[in-house]
Formats: C-alpha cells, sequence, structure tokens
C-alpha cells in the first residue's frame, strides 16, 4: 500500500446492505414525524411508571436500540417495531431516532410486527387475539401468492409453536376478536374469564350486548357452564333476553347476592338529598340496624 493511500473502514451501514442485503436493511435516523403508525398495530402503548423510566433513559443515553421500519412506496415510513421508544423519543422532545430501514412486503411487516411485539413481558389478551389473527391472515396470504395455500391447521399449529400455545389455544385467542368493546374490555381488566369469554364470543352481536347488561345487573360473570350454555342457545337462535337472564340468575360462587325490592314503594319514603345507588344502600343498612336495635330494647324492657 503507498504511503499517501487512504484506508477507509466500512461503515455499520456497509456492512448491513453487504452481509445481509435489503432484507436486513439500512440503518439511518429519521424524523419522528415522518414515522407512521403501522394500519391495525394491535398492541397499546400505555404512558404509565415504565414509560416514565424509558424516556428518562433516552434523555440521558438516546434510543440506543433502533426502532424497525419499513419505507412504502410513497417515500414515507411505516413503524415495525419500537413503538413504545418512538413515544418516548416524542415525549423527551427528541426529533429524529436510529431507525433499521427494511424493504418488506405486508405480509412480512405484519408477520415482523406481530413476533417483534409479541416478546414483551405483559401481554394483554385482546393484543395477543389481534396480533394472532393477524399474523394467520397474513400467512395465509403468503401462501396464496406462492401457490401453496396455508390450512387454518397450519398456521394455526406454527403460531402456537413460536409462541408456546397450543393450536387450539391460538384459535381460542382469535375468537376474543368477535367480542364487543365492552366485554374484551373486562376480559383485559380480568374482570371475566378467559374460557367464558372464548364461549361467549360465539353469542351475535345484540345477545352480547343483552348479556352485557344481565352481568351488569346481577353483578356477575358468567361461570363456563353458562357461557357453554348461553353459546348452545345462541346457535340454536333460541337466545332470548329472558333465557340470558334467567341463566345468569342462576347462583354460582362468583355471585354477589342480590336483594331485589320495589325501588318506587322506597323511593317514596327517601329523603330526597339520598340520590346515589350507594347513599341508598348505606341509608336502608342504616335504617335495618336501627330498627334491630330498637327491636332489642324492646325484648330486653319486657
Amino acid at each position: 500500500m503507498k504511503k499517501d493511500e487512504k484506508f477507509n473502514l466500512p461503515t455499520v451501514d456497509d456492512f448491513f446492505e453487504r452481509t445481509h442485503g435489503s432484507y436486513v436493511g439500512r440503518i439511518e435516523k429519521i424524523e419522528t414525524k415522518k414515522l407512521n403508525e403501522f394500519k391495525g398495530h394491535p398492541f397499546k402503548v400505555k404512558e404509565d411508571a415504565e414509560m416514565e423510566q424509558l424516556v428518562e433513559s433516552i434523555k440521558e443515553n438516546g434510543v440506543l436500540n433502533p426502532v424497525i421500519v419499513r419505507e412504502l412506496e410513497d417515500g414515507s415510513f411505516e413503524m415495525i417495531s419500537g413503538h413504545r421508544r418512538k413515544r418516548a423519543a416524542e415525549i423527551a422532545s427528541m426529533e429524529e431516532i436510529p431507525c433499521i430501514v427494511r424493504k418488506l412486503t405486508d405480509e412480512e411487516a405484519t408477520i415482523l410486527m406481530v413476533d417483534s411485539n409479541l416478546q414483551r413481558e405483559e401481554i394483554l389478551p385482546s393484543e395477543k387475539a389481534f396480533a394472532y389473527k393477524m399474523k394467520m391472515d397474513a400467512m395465509k396470504h403468503q401462501g396464496k401468492e406462492t401457490l401453496l395455500p396455508l390450512d387454518t391447521k397450519y398456521t394455526g399449529d406454527k403460531i402456537g409453536k413460536e409462541q408456546g400455545d397450543s393450536r387450539v389455544q391460538v384459535h381460542r385467542y382469535i375468537r376474543l376478536t368477535e367480542l364487543i368493546l365492552e366485554i374484551l374490555n373486562m376480559v383485559d381488566e380480568k374482570k371475566i374469564a378467559f374460557r367464558p369469554a372464548v364461549e361467549i364470543s360465539y353469542l351475535k352481536e345484540d345477545e352480547q350486548y343483552t348479556l352485557l347488561d344481565a352481568m351488569q345487573f346481577n353483578d356477575c360473570t358468567p361461570s363456563l357452564a353458562q357461557a357453554i350454555s348461553l353459546k348452545k342457545r345462541s346457535l340454536e337462535n333460541s337466545l332470548t333476553a329472558e333465557k340470558i337472564d334467567e341463566i345468569m340468575e342462576e347462583e354460582k360462587s362468583n355471585q354477589v347476592r342480590k336483594f331485589k325490592m320495589n325501588m318506587e314503594k322506597i323511593e317514596s319514603v327517601l329523603p330526597r338529598n339520598v340520590v346515589s345507588q350507594k347513599d341508598r344502600e348505606d341509608f336502608i343498612i342504616m335504617c335495618v340496624k336501627e330498627r334491630n336495635k330498637r327491636q332489642k330494647q324492646k325484648e330486653y324492657n319486657r
């Protein structure tokens, strides 16, 4: 080598392009305002205590792990992985962040988005449900394009094996996507058990809303046996509002017993300032206690 000849070390971008090609992608800094959300992204980005810690870390050290994006035909970018880091960077007032830019088809992007986000420590049932559904649809579409159609059993087995779930469990999660939002939120909040929720997903939308009213009135959720009974009636087209009430009124271990009263009679004797349901309950309990106290006093004076 000549004395004045310069020797240039390869950059990180050169390494990625030369050794892995466009699939792995190139690294560049992109303005956060140019990064579009992934369409139908099923994972929630919570601004909680962990987000606050991430923001502080980014303020101090920057975004150490690049997010993954893909470049679209119009020159814009779509987020694939790293939605929490992007949001934390925005909160930290960072205008641009390091990104790995990949060239991906719609199906490849969906599968990568699902797989990368399923690595989170905490995943809500609804998030896993829609993620599994999106990945299964993408895999089936890939099969059509390659003239090797993939059936539901195969895709369910493959998804389950990758995530540590059985094929049956994968399909149970996907069934949750048929729930109305109010009941799906109850599953996320652990107010309704997973298996009964799967059975409820077979109910028609109007039946689910009727069931929601019954759950709120009885202050309980269906057991697995009740949910199976509801599903059976629905499939037979015989699930009426009366039948839902009848099934939900069956007493079980997780039900709070209700004492039903004629509210018109009760309201006629309640003070005007007793308005809320809690105030009414407290007032009635106070009256019952006072009556019991007087009854005991009478018995003592005899």
